[in-house]
């Protein structure tokens, strides 16, 4: 009887045990805040500013085009058991728009292009109704969202505060010195060189922070149709400035570069597609250009070793 109720008294002891490790292990579960931002830039710049301290993820991979974009059954779930939201804004994940107005009456949604004085905003239009969305092809105005986004985290999780300033201020300077590398290595191409041409107007940011003449086939947009008179326009422009390279894009489709192209090559000019440029994507996952600043180091090398 003895040994009967001291053999019950251990098993219970065990079963306790056990239950308040399984407490305990539930409680460490969430050690760290997860983070959902919907593209790779976005989610790039919180893992620089998070580090190890959350669990960062993003929607959209390398050659996803952010404007016609849809969420998916797997994006909802993420979105559902994220702690902070971050999106770019200024109508680019145009399709997600509903989805992230209704999430915003629940979490913390954040639109990193708040964090950007509206004098740095490119508008569009006469009216100042049609924003430019392109916001990180300028590095120094893409470090304003980076620093804003960087306080939105600091008040989500402020046990990590410090860590997370210090993150940012590493990760800041690297933007620096990005910025005044981009300025130096685009300046060497000769001047009457320096017009980018792509599939869409996406480099709008770029061409006026760096001194560059851009121009896109389609418009802001990739929902944006192009015409007869675009490529026509575009060829004009080529064949009398003898231009030497064109650029496609990683997430769009190069079906109308090649029109530019043969338009060209119908004129008696030869123009060469100078290489495949990271426009609304990052490149693959655990490459250079799979990060923001790699990105940014691809983009400008492709440009110069084509245009110089």
């Amino acid at each position: 009887m003895g040994k009967g109720i001291t053999i019950g008294i251990m098993i219970l002891a065990v079963l306790i045990l056990g239950c308040e490790d399984k407490k305990e292990n539930d409680s460490n579960k969430k050690i760290k805040i997860v983070i959902v931002g919907t593209t790779g830039m976005i989610a790039d710049a919180i893992g620089n500013i998070a580090g190890d301290k959350a669990e960062v993820q993003a929607l959209m991979g390398p050659g996803v085009d952010p404007h016609l974009y849809k969420v998916t059954q797997g994006d909802l779930e993420k979105l559902q058991n994220a702690d902070l939201i971050f999106y770019n804004g200024l109508h680019l994940e145009g399709k997600m728009s509903e989805v992230l107005e209704k999430l915003s009456s629940k979490k913390k949604v954040i639109a990193f292009s708040d964090g950007i004085s509206m004098n740095n905003i490119r508008m569009l239009d006469a009216g100042g109704t049609v924003h430019d969305p392109h916001i990180w092809f300028n590095v120094a105005i893409w470090k304003e969202a980076v620093l804003y986004a960087s306080k939105e985290v600091q008040k989500a999780d402020s046990v990590n505060e410090e860590l997370y300033k210090t993150n940012t201020l590493k990760f800041s300077n690297q933007l620096d010195s990005l910025d005044n590398w981009v300025k130096a290595e685009i300046a060497t191409i000769p001047e009457q060189s320096r017009l980018l041409i792509t599939a869409h107007d996406a480099f709008g940011y770029f061409g006026e922070a760096y001194k560059m003449e851009v121009k896109g086939l389609q418009g802001i947009s990739t929902v944006s149709d192009y015409g007869l008179n675009d490529v026509t326009t575009l060829v004009n422009i080529i064949t009398s400035r003898k231009i030497k390279a064109i650029f496609i894009e990683s997430s769009v489709s190069d079906k109308s570069i090649k029109a530019v192209v043969e338009g060209c090559q119908a004129k008696g000019h030869k123009v060469v597609i100078g290489g495949t440029l990271y426009s609304d994507a990052m490149g693959q996952a655990g490459t250079h250009e799979g990060t923001y600043i790699g990105m940014v180091k691809a983009n400008v090398n492709t440009i110069t070793k084509a245009l110089k």
